[in-house]
């Protein structure tokens, strides 16, 4: 993904403005020029490690090049983001000396509580919380399902993102070790099983060949899955990289589902699987087809869609009478990795961006996973690595 200059440098500004702010306000209220001196030079520090990390080769660079800009990035962000909350709330303090009057230090204080909060929160979520899994058990209660697969489980992971965690394979075997304890009918992955190379996944193979589910694990891809994010020397270069992910996840002992589908069949009775390659809104292509993958989506076979865009639900198949699909499996959003109290900045984004949602018939459902990895930064403040058990239910 290229640089967003126009909200790097709108940061920017206010990253020195907040400096400068937080300088005068030691300085004066203080007296202590150490402690000025120490954010003085802090600061020079914090903004040569935000040139270095948008400087690096991040498309061009491996895996550990994108890692080491990743976490660059982060130190920034979280150091910044808990200035942003001080300088903004301890404004408010100054206003009664617009009126000749003196500052609120209560409201200063909390400024300075609130601060170190949301520091502590975002180093929190980064070493300790985005290791900690949450299984979330779903019933989907249907008239269509056939009978043979009442109390059918079937166990959704998304985006894991493998390339995060470089060659530590500790939480990727946590992850796995987790599933196979589920009794699970079928395992679904519902795309972006690295962040830009599929030399990220090679690594990870030894466990996630591990995971195991008695009709077997599927796969599609996502949009990070395809190389989009990372710069090639020729297409050639681009086609062999994305042929490696898939002979990688064969060697898994997984199945791809790339614009296909496959019957499974119990107690004399049978359900479609499909699988679309990704179908997304802008700026993410378009590489999917569900006529591909399914020709006749409208007759009663009862289909359950592993799409990874959520878009595609919302745009294509929420509502649409010409197709009989009753539940879609989607991942993508994140939740944005985070989620406090069931609210995320994700609602600003996403039209679904986690949980179960249906149409207004509720003849169409879909359930979005919030994903086990991370992206962008490697921080899940709430949104815990999600783990989801769906459970069929003939109505």
């Amino acid at each position: 993904m290229r640089i967003p200059w126009i909200p790097l440098l709108f940061f920017l500004v206010i990253s020195v403005f907040s400096d400068v702010y937080i300088y005068r306000s030691l300085c004066q209220r203080l007296r202590n020029r150490l402690l000025g001196s120490v954010q003085l030079w802090s600061s020079v520090f914090f903004y040569i490690l935000l040139i270095c990390a948008v400087s690096l080769p991040r498309r061009e660079g491996d895996n550990s090049m994108l890692l080491s800009v990743m976490w660059m990035m982060y130190a920034f962000l979280s150091v910044y983001f808990a200035k942003y909350i001080f300088v903004a709330i301890d404004l408010l303090a100054n206003i009664p000396r617009l009126f000749k009057k003196k500052r609120i230090r209560l409201v200063s204080m909390l400024a300075t509580l609130l601060a170190v909060v949301a520091f502590v929160a975002m180093w929190w979520g980064a070493l300790i919380n985005r290791f900690n899994i949450d299984v979330k058990e779903v019933d989907i209660p249907t008239s269509d399902l056939p009978k043979g697969f009442d109390g059918y489980r079937i166990v959704q992971i998304s985006d894991f993102h493998t390339g995060t965690y470089g060659n530590d394979t500790t939480f990727v075997a946590k992850v796995v070790d987790t599933i196979n304890s589920l009794d699970a009918d079928l395992v679904v992955f519902t795309g972006d099983i690295v962040n830009s190379r599929s030399s990220e996944l090679a690594p990870h193979v030894k466990p996630l060949s591990r995971l195991k589910a008695k009709d077997g694990v599927f796969s599609i891809m996502g949009n990070h899955d395809y190389g989009d994010y990372a710069d090639w020397p020729s297409k050639a270069a681009k086609d062999s990289s994305i042929q490696y992910l898939k002979d990688l996840q064969s060697s898994m002992g997984w199945r791809m589902l790339n614009n296909s589908s496959v019957k499974i069949f119990h107690g004399g009775d049978s359900i479609a699987v499909i699988g679309v390659e990704n179908i997304g809104d802008h700026p993410f292509p378009i590489y999917g087809s569900l006529t591909k993958a399914y020709p006749t989506p409208e007759d009663s076979v009862f289909k359950v869609l592993l799409s990874h865009n959520p878009a595609h639900w919302n745009d294509s198949i929420s509502g649409n009478s010409r197709i009989n699909i009753p539940l879609t499996l989607s991942g993508h959003t994140h939740a944005m990795q985070m989620e406090i109290a069931g609210v995320s900045p994700a609602v600003w984004r996403y039209l679904t961006w986690g949980g179960l949602y249906a149409d207004a018939d509720s003849v169409h459902r879909m359930y979005v996973n919030i994903g086990v990895g991370t992206v962008g930064f490697p921080s899940r403040i709430g949104a815990n690595p999600e783990i989801t058990v769906l459970k069929l239910i003939k109505k």
